[in-house]
């Protein structure tokens, strides 16, 4: 069984990955993945001791907090840490001019201390709560080996060689660090967590045309409900009045008001800008675009990038290595040099310093995390970080052609035979098909036992008689002869008793994107663009004649489908993007599937990777260079990060590298790691 807890008070990366060392640990629980960023717990347990177990242990780790689903996330303030340090600085300025004076050598180091204290004691607390879970169970290194202990070490190493100035600098600018970064990652997870302000609490549902205030889960399709000026849609649904103004900028990102008219679906999330109107509930809050991104976006962290799971085990292993290269330098070289302990212990501090990985730990899950939330803005829902580094490496894309790239909303463009629509209405209008639309409201017969053929057609019983209503495909196999019909249009040919009776044309515009997000694609480094579709070869061409297609893989069977995906995978990591049921085979054959969350359905959405819950494509050339930002980023901070540590080492080894420079080096680059982290939050165009 499943369970994600959400906590409060884990303001430290490596105490995460210390917490789901501990869980993970533990008997009767599996999959445990604790999230520094979104601070949530997830975890598999075998049965409710075992969560009983888990519970206990995160509410005794540290000052971690767990807190009930529906509250509301506090804002942090820092008052304690802001304090610490303006009294820490207050001790250590006139403790320095005493220093720098000379001859107020115990009052210099009586400020000193007091400085030390008041920045470092909650460190020392930290290392006291942390030595005993060290032990418990076995040795967790890293649970002792933690950035408080280092810096504890180093700290109170500088004031036993009488260092005093160095020791008080440690903790001060430790803790001058550790505020910084809490401000920067609360910062980061703020802009996340404002999804939630997506939601609507309540929402106005017209029992008998009067109005009463209900929650939105209480909503079921078909309740008509009152949309006021500035009221956020609580549920996808579909416009009663006229027209309407919309607001989509927190789904879409776009800041242009969008005009809906009567008949079409609104998502939930959106603001409604104008007067007040009428609107059917389509599906319940629970299946809404919003809920969709809410948990889309809050369990993605769960499915971590490679980078994530490599940062997690580096730090695991490389901090008790350092710390013993640390140990080494303090002893091994005196003993060549006339047991000169003196000269190499603030290189060997200088280690302890230098080794804390926080740099790491805090930016590159803070980097996908961040990029997480930018997708998310732009109306773009990713299951978990590791599917950014796949959309990242994208050079192949494919389009499903039907409400992909065209509207999906099909209408009747001429009827060729009398009783050719009825017929087909009779048919369709029992199928699920997105074709089924266009015979909405047609007068029809019933029909019974009815039978979707995959890719061909649809046939059943119409007042005691068999009916087929389909391609020209259909037709052929039956030994039914037809004419194509308009190659510009889908023409849906119908039989009687193996009798040719007429077709009915079926017109399905492009998408008024389709052509600039392609464009968009290619600027963002995809190099091959492919269509695969059912229809026939005259009839893609004719269609996506306007659009930026390379290639046209037309009269496709949904089982052919995977097969042109397996090719086109030769040419590069593909990218396939569809809506409907039949798409799911050629989804789990591509790299990375995207499935468009309006119009797609469920088994469409499950099975892909990425949701495009607007159903806006220009939405995934902003999702590629999104993908690729983000990895760019993470690159970098990795790089750079090892490389200044690498160097502040060295120069530590060469004995050109002051305590405090270590520590304000160290702090440096975990800042700055953060910093550039938070470019993800800018716009993406």
């Amino acid at each position: 069984m499943h369970k994600v807890i959400k906590i409060r008070n884990l303001h430290c990366a490596a105490c995460a990955a210390e917490l789901q060392e501990e869980l993970a640990a533990a008997d009767g629980l599996s999959e445990v993945s604790v999230d520094f960023v979104t601070q949530r717990v997830a975890l598999d347990y075998e049965e409710p001791a075992s969560l009983a177990r888990a519970i206990d242990m995160i509410s005794h780790f540290d000052k971690v907090e767990i807190i009930d689903g529906n509250a509301p996330v506090k804002k942090e303030r820092h008052l304690k840490e802001f304090l610490s340090i303006v009294i820490s600085a207050l001790c250590f300025v006139p403790a320095l001019v005493l220093h720098l004076l000379g001859g107020f050598e115990w009052t210099a180091f009586g400020l000193f201390l007091a400085s030390f204290a008041a920045a470092g004691w909650t460190v020392v607390v930290s290392v006291a709560r942390n030595l005993p879970r060290a032990f418990r169970g076995g040795v967790h290194p890293s649970v002792l080996l933690d950035e408080n202990l280092l810096m504890l070490v180093a700290a109170v190493g500088a004031f036993c060689i009488r260092q005093d100035m160095e020791g008080a600098v440690v903790m001060l600018l430790y803790q001058i660090g550790e505020y910084l970064q809490r401000l920067a990652v609360g910062s980061s997870r703020s802009a996340i967590t404002k999804l939630m302000a997506l939601k609507s609490d309540t929402a106005i549902r017209l029992r008998e045309g009067a109005p009463e205030e209900v929650d939105p889960d209480e909503l079921a399709p078909g309740d008509t409900i009152l949309l006021r000026k500035g009221d956020k849609l609580p549920a996808d649904c579909r416009l009663l009045d006229r027209e309407a103004a919309l607001d989509t900028k927190s789904m879409t990102g776009e800041s242009m008001l969008k005009t809906v008219c009567m008949g079409e679906e609104m998502l939930a999330g959106c603001v409604n800008e104008g007067g007040a109107v009428r609107a059917e509930v389509v599906r319940p809050a629970s299946e809404s675009a919003v809920a969709k991104i809410l948990e889309l976006v809050e369990n993605s962290a769960a499915q971590k990038a490679k980078p994530e799971k490599f940062i997690t085990k580096f730090a695991r292993y490389y901090t008790p290595i350092v710390v013993l290269i640390a140990a080494v330098i303090a002893v091994v070289p005196p003993l060549f040099q006339g047991y000169n302990f003196a000269d190499w212990i603030v290189p060997a501090l200088n280690f302890l310093v230098i080794s804390c990985p926080c740099a790491l730990i805090i930016s590159v899950p803070l980097t996908y995390f961040s990029g997480v939330g930018t997708l998310a803005r732009y109306g773009v829902l990713t299951k978990g970080a590791v599917y950014l580094d796949r959309l990242a490496a994208v050079k192949v894309a494919a389009f499903d052609k039907t409400g992909t790239l065209t509207e999906g909303k099909f209408t009747i463009a001429n009827v060729q035979g009398e009783r050719a629509l009825p017929l087909a209405a009779a048919l369709e209008q029992a199928s699920s098909h997105p074709l089924a639309g266009a015979f909405e409201g047609v007068a029809a017969p019933p029909a019974e036992a009815v039978e979707e053929l995959a890719g061909r057609g649809i046939a059943g019983m119409v007042d005691g008689k068999r009916v087929l209503a389909g391609s020209a495909r259909l037709m052929q196999e039956q030994g039914i002869s037809c004419a194509e019909g308009d190659t510009g249009a889908l023409a849906v040919h119908v039989a009687e008793e193996g009798q040719y009776v007429g077709c009915v044309l079926i017109e399905d515009r492009l998408r008024p994107e389709a052509a600039e997000a392609l464009a968009k694609l290619k600027e963002a480094g995809v190099e091959h663009i492919a269509v695969l579709t059912g229809d026939t070869e005259q009839r893609a061409q004719a269609a996506l004649a306007t659009l930026p297609v390379d290639e046209i893989c037309a009269g496709l069977l949904p089982q052919d489908k995977p097969v042109c995906a397996e090719r086109l995978k030769a040419r590069g990591t593909l990218l396939y993007a569809g809506d409907g049921i039949n798409d799911t085979p050629v989804m789990a054959a591509s790299d990375v599937s995207v499935a468009m969350g309006g119009l797609g359905s469920d088994a469409a959405i499950e099975a892909s990777d990425f949701v495009l819950a607007s159903d806006n494509l220009l939405a995934l050339p902003k999702a590629v260079k999104c993908a690729k930002k983000t990895r760019k980023i993470v690159v970098e901070n990795i790089v750079f990060s090892i490389a200044v540590k690498l160097a502040l080492m060295a120069l530590s080894l060469c004995g050109l590298l002051p305590l405090g420079i270590a520590v304000l080096g160290d702090t440096g680059v975990m800042l700055l790691a953060v910093l550039n982290s938070m470019r993800m939050r800018a716009k993406i165009k």
